[in-house]
């Protein structure tokens, strides 16, 4: 196994936990967590890319963990994430990287490809695909469409009520949330048919244990990760497609035209949510394959680990050395 190592990177307006591992000379693979995750749900990817002697660097996104969560709504929008791994890579010398994300920090690599596109040399997004800006901003569509049901982005709109939700068990949180977008037992997490006040959690079962592909050491590394940060930060991440929208108006229409990778499990719920924007991300990412791994729910890179690496690492190795060059800084 890879020693990994931690740091803690002073940039503009946030302190980053960054925790990293792989030879330094190899070339500087990026993996960012989505919600409620953390750093340590690329522990196996972590290591099998290490092996291959690339230096891997898995931090805490803004709001998570040890990195710092501004109390501001609007702290986080994209442009604003974007900017932390842009400083983090500035602080590092990195010239050229492979940016890696999953469920929120897919968004977040699809747009660095965009704002870095000579420093982004390969782009990978599991679970949430990319086909553009959106002529309207998204939370705009759910709230004409859930109108008077629940939905649970707009039910994460309002400051302080998920959070206290979310956070009066953690424990249960979170095996609610890994078991109900699992393969092996989705139930319906993202579209429920109950009234538009309800909360979120509160008509689940709690399983008592995490999956089977979440070992005990690995759910107390996620449990610690939110009693440190709790889950006001991550929330606000859903509060910004306005302004994320507004903030983006000079990326419209441009093209992601590095070799691309999306995978995505046939199970994962934002499947069907997003199958209209998976059709589309061809015309807006020309050079991306597209992969779906057989009996996987949202979690793909903890429930399905040699499949994904396997993907992974056979996209890079295939591109490496026209994107490369021998270029490992």
């Amino acid at each position: 196994m890879q020693q990994i190592d931690h740091q803690m990177l002073e940039l503009e307006d946030v302190t980053l936990s960054l925790y990293s591992a792989g030879p330094v000379s190899g070339i500087p693979v990026w993996l960012l967590h989505g919600f409620p995750e953390c750093w340590y749900s690329w522990r196996h990817q972590i290591h099998a890319l290490a092996e291959a002697g690339f230096r891997v660097y898995a931090p805490e996104m803004r709001g998570y963990g040890a990195t710092s969560a501004p109390g501001e709504t609007q702290a986080y929008d994209l442009i604003s994430l974007c900017g932390d791994i842009r400083q983090a890579m500035d602080a590092l010398g990195q010239k050229r990287v492979i940016m890696v994300g999953h469920d929120w920090g897919a968004p977040v690599a699809w747009h660095l490809a965009l704002l870095e596109p000579d420093r982004i040399a390969l782009v990978c997004g599991m679970s949430v695909p990319f086909a553009g800006r959106p002529r309207q901003p998204a939370i705009k569509r759910m709230r004409e469409a859930f109108a008077d049901r629940f939905h649970y982005i707009l039910y994460f709109q309002e400051p302080g009520r998920a959070e206290a939700e979310l956070a009066e068990d953690i424990p249960r949180t979170m095996r609610l949330v890994m078991h109900g977008m699992s393969g092996a037992h989705t139930d319906g997490s993202l579209v429920q048919d109950k009234p538009r006040d309800a909360r979120w959690l509160d008509d689940r079962v709690d399983p008592g244990v995490p999956p089977d592909w979440c070992s005990a050491e690995a759910f107390e590394v996620y449990v610690r990760t939110f009693e440190r940060s709790g889950f006001h930060g991550p929330l606000n991440w859903y509060r910004n497609f306005e302004r994320t929208w507004e903030r983006t108006a000079g990326l419209a229409g441009q093209l992601i035209n590095q070799p691309a990778l999306f995978i995505i499990g046939d199970r994962d719920p934002v499947g069907a949510l997003e199958a209209h924007t998976i059709t589309r991300m061809p015309s807006v990412v020309p050079r991306v394959e597209q992969h779906v791994i057989p009996d996987c729910g949202h979690w793909l890179q903890g429930e399905k680990p040699e499949e994904v690496n396997r993907l992974l690492l056979d996209f890079i190795e295939r591109h490496r050395a026209e994107v490369f060059e021998g270029n490992h800084s």
